[in-house]
C-alpha cells in the first residue's frame, strides 16, 4: 500500500482528539502509507483513547517507518471505516507523532 498526502501530525499525542486540532497548512507535512493495520473495534477504541501505551502492532511496523522529506507511516484503522490514524513510531514500540487519517 502507497497511499501519500500531507497532514498535520502531532507530537506524542495522548488521544484522537489531540489530532483534530486547528493548525496552519505550511505545518501539514507529506507522508506516504507504507503498511496499513486493521484492528477490531475494541481494539482501536482501546488505541485512540489510550496513544501513549506501547503497542504490539507498533512495533513490529517499526522498521518500515523513517522520516525524511516524506514520513514513511503506519496507517491504524477500525475495520470497515475508511478514516484512522497516520503513526510515526518512535523507540519502536510507541506513537511518536500522529495525524488524524481521513479518505
Amino acid at each position: 500500500m502507497e497511499k501519500a498526502g500531507v497532514a498535520y501530525f502531532v507530537k506524542a499525542p495522548h488521544r484522537i482528539e489531540d489530532l483534530r486540532t486547528p493548525h496552519l497548512v505550511e505545518d501539514e507535512r507529506a507522508y506516504e502509507i507504507v503498511k496499513q493495520v486493521k484492528l477490531a473495534k475494541i481494539d482501536y477504541e482501546n488505541f485512540i483513547t489510550d496513544m501513549v501505551a506501547d503497542r504490539q502492532f507498533i512495533e513490529d511496523n517499526a522498521a518500515l517507518c523513517a522520516k525524511g522529506e516524506t514520513w514513511h507511516c503506519i496507517l491504524v484503522q477500525q475495520r470497515g471505516r475508511t478514516d484512522g490514524v497516520l503513526v510515526m513510531p518512535e523507540d519502536g514500540c510507541f506513537v511518536g507523532w500522529a495525524a488524524y487519517y481521513s479518505e
